[in-house]
């Protein structure tokens, strides 16, 4: 476990050496800030009209201000997700390090291990910039906080699934241009997936299973259902296992 730790430290540092982690992180924290902004001032409209009405229904925070906040984030990270992974391998294969790291006394799981937890380690940077915008609505407004937590925790599991499939892809390619912009392709065929259900009913059921959006909804109510933990689980543990199987081959060739 120690050897694990050390390279997603190391993983980490060399984001934070490079300019990727502050652009991912500050277009993150822009993109997330504008939505908050926007999504909280039509509530706040909104609850100003009822108010004018005075019979009208008692509005929910959680449902109109955080679950539609947090249904974008998601958007937000498919485009910036592909930025995180696409170098991990591709770097280290351009620059000619790779040969050092597989020739250390590493086993090829705890290579992949380490550099997925430093990647998920730059997510979760990406994610503790929400709780600053949480904290005013706790401020002035009464949320549930139960749902918050299962939605953050379905937050992560989305964001291993990504980060897992990215390290994989990026495993393939010298060129991170290359390894980034086909992380993004895959991505978005996961996410439109569903919608070819919609076209081929025959389909339907087995596009919304494979669809990585269509398991985050029901985080964001607050229901934890043990087929999305199972699917986010089975599909970052297949994600890991194909980038342990690229590295050992290319342990092999080399």
């Amino acid at each position: 476990m120690r050897n694990v730790l050390a390279i997603a430290h190391k993983e980490l540092r060399s984001y934070f050496a490079s300019p990727i982690a502050y652009v991912v992180i500050g277009f993150f924290a822009i993109l997330y800030g504008f939505f908050f902004s926007f999504i909280l001032q039509a509530f706040v409209r909104q609850a100003m009209q009822a108010g004018l009405m005075g019979g009208a229904q008692p509005m929910n925070v959680n449902q109109q201000v955080i679950r539609p906040v947090f249904q974008n984030v998601t958007v937000v990270a498919l485009f910036l997700l592909p930025m995180v992974t696409m170098r991990t391998y591709s770097e280290e294969k351009r620059s000619g390090t790779i040969e050092l790291l597989l020739t250390s006394p590493l086993t090829d799981v705890q290579i992949v291990l380490g550099k997925f937890l430093g990647a998920m380690a730059l997510y979760c940077a990406m994610l503790a910039i929400t709780i600053v915008h949480l904290g005013v609505l706790f401020l002035w407004g009464n949320p549930e906080w139960k749902p918050i937590l299962t939605a953050y925790l379905g937050f992560v599991l989305f964001g291993g699934c990504f980060v897992s499939l990215g390290l994989f892809i990026s495993s393939l390619s010298k060129n991170q241009i290359v390894a980034g912009v086909v992380t993004f392709a895959v991505f978005l065929l996961l996410w439109v997936v569903s919608w070819i259900g919609s076209i081929t009913p025959e389909a339907e059921k087995l596009t919304s299973y494979l669809s990585i959006v269509e398991h985050f909804d029901d985080f964001t109510k607050g229901v934890i259902d043990t087929s999305h933990l199972i699917y986010y689980l089975s599909f970052i543990t297949f994600g890991l296992f194909l980038t342990v199987k690229s590295v050992e081959s290319e342990r092999w060739r080399g």
